[in-house]
């Protein structure tokens, strides 16, 4: 089995043991919110919108993740003609479907389902795509090389092309951890040091 681990002295950033497994995480997203980015994946498909969808629902999650926008917006206090003004402002550029997208969640009360959505929507067309994406978290930062390593291995795994997405996590000590889908490589410092405390637990 292919995994990573920290660098070694003399030895490359990663290479391949059969010691740690890849781990099966269990898939907890809204219901909600796959219905609404399946019914977005059908529009962009019917109209080869991919891309344009993937920037609206961008713009609409930064308009979400916004603290007091988010908080004007969701206040049943303030008029939808008031929240319609506010989003001319902030979405400028939006598309038709992708206002009526945004003002049916306000009224629906899902606004907060954004990133939800946004989430699915990029599943849904990596999945149509045969595009895998993958999270890879390090205690530092990864160079170009490394990442481009990263990628080919993970695609040599999953017979997908492979996106990847980096994250930086100091706590995991050394190595790396993998999400790709709904599975989980661990071989960070931190994730070997916790499986050898748990070894060594009293039963």
């Amino acid at each position: 089995m292919l995994v990573f681990a920290p660098r070694q002295k003399g030895q490359g950033h990663f290479w391949t043991s059969p010691r740690l497994k890849v781990v099966k995480l269990p898939v907890a997203r809204s219901g909600v919110a796959r219905r609404y980015a399946e019914a977005v994946f059908e529009i962009a498909r019917a109209h080869n919108s991919f891309d344009l969808w993937a920037k609206e629902l961008g713009a609409i999650v930064a308009v979400q993740q916004h603290p007091e926008l988010a908080g004007f917006l969701a206040s049943p206090a303030v008029g939808m003609s008031a929240k319609d003004a506010l989003l001319s402002q902030h979405l400028v550029g939006m598309s038709k479907e992708g206002m009526n997208l945004v003002r049916l969640l306000l009224r629906k009360g899902r606004f907060a389902l954004a990133p939800q959505i946004a989430d699915h929507y990029r599943r849904l067309v990596n999945e149509y795509r045969g595009i895998k994406a993958a999270e890879v978290t390090s205690a530092t930062p990864l160079s170009p090389a490394e990442l481009k390593a990263i990628a080919r291995r993970l695609s040599a795994m999953t017979d997908r092309k492979v996106t990847v997405e980096t994250r930086v996590d100091p706590s995991i000590i050394g190595g790396i951890v993998v999400r790709i889908g709904d599975q989980l490589i661990d071989a960070s410092v931190k994730g070997r040091l916790e499986a050898l405390k748990r070894r060594l637990a009293p039963a």
